[in-house]
């Protein structure tokens, strides 16, 4: 009897594994393979050793000893024209001045922009299944966060709530030089209950999709053309986190910084199929919560691949918390 081995992505310290679906025949699944909480799986029940977890929507065959690859050869180059696009990072590589980082530094939570009502392009052909089909949204006007959360607008919420500090926070204060920089090691319940509280709400993923992408379908916030100096991914080679709103250059067609890179945003979709959407996957459901935008971690062990575009859609359980996954808050327009 055929079994669906599936991993989702999770990253435990600084651990990435990604969600995937194979089909492998001769093996069985036991309840322990996995958290009874939180679902997480226990993976090292079956990559111990040599073995590694397999990767999303491609083939490897180190992993074909164990299973099936079942998916089209198609999506093998997708990835590989960004394979040696990364630069190497140095502290000038993306400097701010004066102006612009006191901009930041006082940027509030009223520091929002418009996104006007209308239609828009949603997901694409020339991705992973989990993205199509390519297909029209119609939305109603709203008002999205123009930079991430970050560590200072985070702490004013710990301090009033009582709620506990991110794990990255020594003896619960944030390091003085990350005072801009986005907050990270929040849950989807944390990212969620911040939104409220500031009287907003975590943006759908249709909304962050709009505001990130525009109206002309482009594939990057910056345009279609793959750029490593226009966000802190992978490629710019920082491997940390940066202040909120470093590359002016890599804004979104309304203005909205940091939508590829720095860190994975939460939305409050659960990951479910798009209409018109006939590949299996027994991952969507009400399961795992989707987050938007790719971050700065190298997660290139695991094939996961470029991250960046702005119809790119990963899955994660609403407890996961990390080192590269933060969130923005949006709210309806009045």
């Amino acid at each position: 009897m055929a079994l669906r081995v599936f991993l989702f992505t999770l990253l435990l310290s600084s651990t990435f594994l990604f969600i995937i679906t194979f089909t492998s025949p001769g093996l069985q699944a036991f309840v322990n393979d996995y958290d009874p909480v939180s679902g997480e799986p226990k993976c090292i029940n079956c990559h111990a050793g040599d073995k590694k977890p397999s990767i999303d929507y491609r083939r490897d065959d180190s992993c074909l000893g164990c299973h099936n690859s079942g998916l089209s050869d198609k999506f093998i180059s997708i990835d590989s024209k960004y394979e040696k696009t990364t630069i190497a990072y140095t502290s000038d590589s993306n400097q701010q001045d004066d102006t612009v980082r006191q901009k930041k530094e006082s940027s509030s939570s009223e520091d929002m922009t418009y996104i006007p009502a209308g239609e828009f392009t949603m997901g694409t052909n020339e991705w992973w299944p989990k993205c199509q089909p390519e297909h029209k949204r119609v939305l109603n006007a709203f008002l999205i966060d123009k930079f991430e959360v970050t560590n200072k607008r985070y702490k004013r919420f710990v301090e009033t709530t009582k709620r506990k500090a991110p794990d990255d926070w020594p003896n619960g204060e944030f390091p003085e030089d990350r005072t801009i920089h986005p907050v990270v090691f929040v849950n989807w319940y944390d990212a969620g209950d911040f939104c409220k509280w500031e009287g907003k709400r975590l943006p759908t993923e249709a909304e962050w999709e709009k505001a990130a992408r525009g109206t002309d379908k482009r594939i990057f916030p910056w345009g279609n053309e793959f750029d490593a100096k226009k966000g802190n991914m992978p490629q710019f080679g920082k491997k940390d986190t940066m202040p909120v709103g470093s590359f002016e250059n890599g804004k979104s067609p309304y203005g909205v910084y940091d939508m590829a890179g720095n860190v994975w945003e939460w939305t409050s979709d659960w990951f479910k199929p798009y209409p018109g959407n006939t590949h299996p996957d027994e991952n969507y459901g009400e399961k795992y919560k989707v987050v938007r935008g790719g971050s700065w971690y190298d997660c290139t062990y695991y094939k996961c691949g470029i991250s960046a575009p702005a119809y790119n859609r990963i899955f994660f359980n609403p407890l996961t918390q990390n080192n590269n996954f933060g969130f923005r808050c949006a709210r309806d327009a009045e």
